[in-house]
């Protein structure tokens, strides 16, 4: 006999009228034209016959698509839903209100338009792939809540094959984010990093990264905790 689906609304405290779900109803995100459509003549330039002239010049010189397309003001979030915040794997459709979020984010602090990409996991070629093949779609990949340690390398090969900025924000964000915060520390207490010892909890994504860009920083003495221990790296990784 074939099991029966849990209702969602029993896993939890589901209520539509909750403000959160409220200002999640139909997602957080729309598209906007920057160009007017207000008759046939605008429609020949934007469109047909007129789009024609800037097909042809791109396909002679494809750096021009960041010029004249949304390219260059475009980056995709792209998250596979196997590591989102402190969920865990809950795929890709779980992952969407999250990378709509970072969307937002992108929007509000860069005017930086972004545009999530949730795709069903794979393997770490599979996964490479895919977002290559999207690539030229955007100005850069933002790479978000994919588990480690397949993470390192998706980001890592990406980065060999494309041409555009490939990030990503649980490695790199946190541990520019942690840096600063150090610093400012050390600033108000009146301490000076290199004479710091840090213990950093957890050897993930972030973990990871923040040990690194730690011990490029100068500080020295750098413990990373995880489940089996802790240990001291001897130097950047």
């Amino acid at each position: 006999m074939a099991s029966v689906p849990a209702d969602p609304a029993s896993a939890f405290d589901f209520d539509p009228a909750d403000p959160v779900f409220v200002a999640h109803e139909g997602g957080k995100l729309g598209v906007v034209a920057r160009t007017q459509l207000r008759d046939s003549a605008d429609l020949s330039v934007i469109y047909t016959p007129g789009v024609a002239q800037v097909c042809r010049a791109i396909a002679a010189d494809a750096t021009l698509s960041m010029r004249y397309t949304s390219r260059s003001n475009t980056v995709a979030v792209v998250s596979d839903g196997t590591a989102v915040l402190g969920l865990g794997n809950i795929g890709p459709e779980a992952a969407m209100p999250v990378m709509e979020g970072k969307a937002v984010l992108f929007k509000h602090f860069a005017d930086v338009d972004a545009v999530p990409v949730c795709m069903n996991s794979g393997t770490v070629e599979e996964l490479v792939d895919a977002i290559a093949r999207i690539a030229p779609t955007y100005g850069g990949i933002n790479l978000e809540d994919i588990s480690a340690p397949r993470c390192f390398e998706i980001e890592r090969k990406l980065q060999e094959r494309l041409n555009i900025p490939v990030f990503h924000d649980d490695q790199h964000g946190t541990a520019v984010v942690a840096l600063a915060a150090l610093i400012n520390a050390a600033k108000v207490t009146g301490q000076e990093l290199k004479k710091l010892r840090v213990v950093v909890g957890g050897a993930g994504a972030a973990g990871v990264a923040i040990t690194d860009i730690l011990r490029r920083s100068g500080i020295p003495d750098v413990v990373v905790c995880d489940t089996r221990g802790s240990s001291s790296p001897t130097g950047p990784t």
